[in-house]
């Protein structure tokens, strides 16, 4: 498996013509980025499409292994909701690494709102891989 950046990916891809575009930053050990939704990301009336958030959550994690220099990805995961994301409300998204065992990692991302209320939360494993070289 060859894991490349083409710059299209849908969470942080600068050429992607429909992606969000989102930008990340370290804190410490964390990993963070910020999303306010708008009508487009949509799934019921008013509120955010819980896909479009399981990706900034698997994009968080996976992006963080990343510039760790840890080549991997998602193996398995896993998102617990609290409450809705309304549309227009900016979401602050953070994950981390809780272990490193292998080949596999598991971190963690939680996302929440401005008033500090946890909105999701997620888990999951990152198997690392063996890059190849590109044909």
């Amino acid at each position: 498996m060859n894991l490349e950046d083409d710059r299209m990916c849908f969470v942080c891809g600068p050429n992607n013509p429909i992606g969000l575009h989102l930008e990340f930053w370290d804190e410490g050990d964390k990993y963070c980025t910020r999303f306010t939704p708008d009508a487009r990301h949509s799934g019921y009336a008013g509120m955010t499409h819980g896909g479009v958030l399981t990706a900034i959550l698997d994009e968080v994690m996976g992006r963080l292994l990343w510039v760790r220099n840890l080549r991997a990805a998602t193996a398995q995961m896993e998102v617990r909701w609290s409450r809705s994301a309304p549309i227009g409300e900016p979401l602050h998204i953070t994950g981390w690494i809780e272990e490193v065992r292998g080949r596999l990692v598991q971190c963690a991302a939680i996302a929440h709102n401005d008033a500090g209320q946890v909105v999701a939360r997620a888990k999951a494993k990152f198997m690392r891989v063996t890059c190849s070289p590109a044909p």
